[in-house]
């Protein structure tokens, strides 16, 4: 007999809901034959793009070719979320817990990324249904609700307009059995929609005079002193300056992938909620939120009102780019029986669309940057997941180390310093498969998962 996640996802399209669209751009043709260039930037998603525009912003007359292996939002922007916040370090918990000497400093700067975030979407017309909505953390327990009072104790310190909820005003919200108290940042916050954001920067990349070549995948770099070669399918690049936003690919150096593990993130969206349906769960704020479950879920409502429910963390030994169980239910159903049981009021609700994506994950969680071929190319990425909006700030501050500048912020730990070093294979795939199984059981089960993750966490994984 079919259980509930399996009749669910009976019907599902397993491809981004996103990306998913009659309007998406015909790709830009591929880069064939060689050409010169000002600066090469290697990557087409959030990083590449917000880099070629701020890079044209600076200076008009530089010349900027941008490669993309694929299509645009084809790979991580066109997968996520899209919750966006003034963080620029996965959050203020996380930026206290790794640089908690510059946390003034980082809060102004991801308020001014925020700023510009928003400059240009209004500036290039950019359509991405943002709504400035808040985002909300929720406590799915009883014992979680400590967790939630310290996020806004310390979101209160730093000056955020912060509302703190207990269970009833929670519930008044966005309305699970489960949620026990949240906190609500209410303002420069909220959620968009990343294809039509990626598409929106595209179309802003190219009127500035940025030269885009798409299925241009880059085979290899060759060192030519004062130039680098950049060398692709049907072509090469010569540059002398490249910026490496390639993410969790972490293309560009065999070293980036010593620092980067590739981890895939899974996600669902449900059929768009009728009228019966959006009154039993409320949500009238449309806030984007974040969940304490030890196995992070974080949930969004769509512009056609679907529920967009996402986590579980999953990891492929070798990080193939595509792996075929993720093009199958198997792997969502747990994700699937979460859902349910966040929303019991919604059972009998179908999938849509159900997809996976490669998240760059990091000992710090957050963006940081590597230096290759004598400061010639600048890799910049680990977002681990929140580069929505704070990939604008990674791509501003490749820049600069990339073009040799002394501002304050290069100076910054952040972005002078690197992530711990990660095991190799097969040490990463085996330590990956327990760390995923402890947290498949962490909540329900105890015992020694919890001593794993906690020491998952003094190595510099914060994954409970």
């Amino acid at each position: 007999m079919q259980n509930r996640a399996d009749k669910a996802l009976a019907d599902t399209t397993f491809f981004p809901f996103w990306l998913d669209r009659p309007d998406a751009p015909a790709p830009a043709a591929p880069l064939i034959g060689a050409t010169k260039a000002d600066l090469l930037i290697v990557g087409g998603g959030f990083t590449g793009l917000w880099a070629a525009i701020q890079a044209k912003e600076t200076d008009p007359s530089c010349d900027v070719v941008l490669i993309e292996s694929d299509r645009i939002a084809h790979g991580a922007s066109g997968r996520p979320g899209g919750i966006v916040s003034t963080s620029v370090m996965h959050g203020l918990g996380n930026a206290q817990r790794i640089f908690p000497k510059d946390l003034d400093a980082l809060e102004a700067l991801g308020h001014d990324n925020m700023a510009g975030f928003t400059r240009t979407i209004d500036q290039h017309g950019i359509d991405a249904n943002l709504e400035w909505t808040g985002e909300m953390t929720v406590a799915v327990s009883k014992d979680a609700v400590p967790i939630v009072q310290e996020e806004y104790d310390l979101h209160r310190e730093h000056g955020h307009d912060v509302e703190l909820l207990d269970a009833a005003g929670t519930r008044a919200q966005l309305n699970s059995p489960l949620f026990e108290g949240a906190i609500w940042s209410r303002k420069n916050s909220g959620i968009v929609h990343p294809a039509r954001l990626a598409w929106g920067l595209r179309r802003a990349a190219i009127a500035l005079g940025v030269r885009l070549h798409e299925l241009s995948p880059m085979l290899g770099i060759d060192d030519q002193g004062n130039t680098l070669v950049v060398r692709t399918r049907d072509g090469e690049v010569r540059a002398p300056r490249v910026m490496l936003c390639t993410n969790a690919f972490a293309e560009g150096h065999k070293r980036i992938k010593t620092r980067v593990a590739m981890v895939r993130d899974r996600i669902l969206t449900t059929e768009p909620l009728n009228a019966e349906q959006k009154a039993a769960i409320g949500w009238i704020n449309r806030q984007g939120v974040y969940d304490t479950r030890t196995q992070l879920n974080y949930m969004r409502l769509t512009p056609d009102d679907r529920i967009l429910f996402g986590g579980r963390l999953g990891y492929f030994a070798n990080s193939p780019r595509d792996p075929r169980l993720d093009r199958t239910p198997a792997p969502y159903g747990r994700l699937a029986e979460a859902f349910f049981t966040t929303f019991p009021q919604l059972e009998g609700i179908r999938f849509s669309h159900a997809w996976s994506g490669p998240i760059a994950l990091t000992t710090r969680m957050a963006v940081h940057f590597q230096s290759y071929y004598g400061g010639k190319a600048i890799y910049a990425g680990g977002y681990s997941g929140f580069g929505v909006s704070a990939s604008r700030f990674g791509a501003r501050v490749g820049l600069a180390k990339l073009a040799g500048l002394d501002l304050p912020e290069t100076r910054m730990e952040f972005a002078a310093t690197e992530p711990n070093w990660i095991p190799p294979e097969p040490f990463r795939a085996i330590g990956a498969k327990i760390t995923m199984v402890a947290l498949d059981g962490a909540d329900a089960k105890g015992g020694w998962r919890k001593p794993w993750l906690a020491m998952c966490g003094k190595l510099g994984f914060p994954l409970s």
